[in-house]
């Protein structure tokens, strides 16, 4: 019963220090952009080999392919804290002023990559090819979306 508790306790500790950054309060709006321009760039580091995977560009690896979806579909809960209100001024920055005109349009499109970013997760932990390219392609269509949306070429 104990040993219950305390992973239930361990549990609970985890899911509070991963939602900690995203409730993070930037003191100036340089920070938020660099916090979600940052967290953005790990995103597409690993879902550019999960890319490289599923077009055939480098071979299939099942624990890789794990290990990066893993990171993707966590990270891809970060970024969007990074996007509040001030945070259109600042550093310089690729977002579109319709992101903040737009928030929930914009929250949408967040939300439907962080789902599919954590079914291109259960996909990678099948250890088949097949079902991560159509997860990748699936995910890809969201981020090219957004980026269609709200980015500034």
């Amino acid at each position: 019963m104990k040993l219950k508790s305390i992973v239930a306790f361990a549990a609970a500790a985890a899911a509070v220090t991963v939602a900690m950054p995203a409730a993070a309060q930037f003191a100036k709006a340089e920070d938020a952009i660099k916090y979600r321009q940052s967290s953005l760039f790990v995103i597409g580091q690993h879902f550019g080999r999960l890319g490289a995977m599923a077009q055939g560009k480098m071979p299939f690896d099942a624990k890789m392919a794990q290990e990066n979806a893993d990171v993707v579909a966590n990270m891809a809960k970060l970024p969007w804290a990074g996007f509040g209100p001030g945070s259109e001024k600042g550093a310089p920055h690729k977002s579109k002023d319709d992101i903040w005109l737009e928030p929930e349009k914009f929250k949408d499109l967040a939300d439907k990559f962080v789902a599919e970013s954590g079914k291109l997760q259960t996909a990678a932990k099948t250890g088949n090819l097949d079902a991560l390219k159509t997860s990748f392609a699936a995910t890809a269509k969201t981020c090219k979306a957004c980026h269609d949306e709200y980015r500034n070429k």
